[in-house]
């Protein structure tokens, strides 16, 4: 097995409440599962949930990381600001959110992106659950990123709403639309809205389609674990696993390995 490639996986979406805390949860533990090094990121600030869904309490965060490589970004070490997890035969590591709402308002967003870096130094993988918004930060670590998984369901009117905003957001600045995964969270679920006319509304088909299993998404919840290390047989587990696959392929990552350099269709959103 390659060790040290440093691919990113964000997983982001325009709306709130379309499962991004657990797929983030559940990608990492089927890559931790396949025996690659894996850190799970929450980089949902203000409200990230990583934590309460895996029953952590770390003793540093993401706050203290990005203060002290701002300090020294040449010695700056990111594994001890890391919390260990483990279920069943399966461990990866976690980079927790500020534990702090006022801790939030003051993280620097280019002290994080290189907190991001040296941790795809040590890690195969980086999962990283991030907030829906279009923020600078979020920004900063999408222009890192090597695939975005974008997460959306079709429920609701505006949920494809802003999919779509999200969608043309990104092709309006310049983001390499080939880094982007179109995913369906509870594909299948009774809704008026057809998956035809959602795809055609976002001008493009879903990469993957994960089938719809509220109940036990919730109970793996209840029970402090990834649904895919908890209940693997579930028909959900193994779309989980799937969507992995897919993201392991390392054929399929060639052309999304090559990165921005920073200053690019970021400076240009914020000129």
């Amino acid at each position: 097995m390659e060790s040290g490639s440093g691919v990113i996986i964000t997983v982001f979406s325009t709306a709130s409440a379309v499962g991004k805390t657990f797929l983030a949860t559940n990608l990492a533990a089927v890559l931790g599962s396949a025996g690659y090094r894996v850190c799970l990121m929450d980089l949902d600030l203000q409200f990230g949930d990583v934590c309460n869904y895996l029953a952590i309490n770390p003793e540093k965060t993401l706050f203290e990381a990005q203060r002290d490589v701002a300090n020294d970004a040449e010695g700056f070490d990111p594994l001890p600001y890391l919390v260990d997890y483990q279920c069943k035969d399966t461990s990866i590591t976690v980079m927790a959110a500020p534990k702090l709402l006022e801790e939030a308002y003051n993280v620097d967003t280019d002290a994080v992106v290189e907190v991001t870096r040296k941790l795809a130094k040590e890690f195969d993988y980086i999962v990283v659950d991030m907030a829906p918004a279009f923020s600078e930060l979020n920004l900063a670590i999408l222009d890192i990123t090597t695939i975005v998984t974008f997460v959306g369901i079709v429920d609701f009117i505006p949920t494809i709403k802003n999919m779509k905003s999200g969608w043309d957001t990104l092709k309006m600045i310049g983001y390499d639309g080939n880094r982007i995964r179109f995913v369906l969270n509870r594909g299948g679920s009774q809704t008026r809205i057809g998956l035809d006319e959602v795809e055609q509304i976002l001008g493009s088909p879903f990469y993957h389609i994960l089938p719809n299993d509220f109940h036990m998404a919730q109970q793996s919840i209840k029970e402090a674990g990834p649904l895919v290390l908890l209940h693997p047989d579930t028909e959900l587990a193994e779309g989980i696993r799937e969507l992995t696959a897919k993201y392991t392929n390392r054929d399929s990552l060639n052309n999304t390995q090559e990165r921005e350099s920073s200053g690019g269709w970021l400076s240009r959103l914020f000129e």
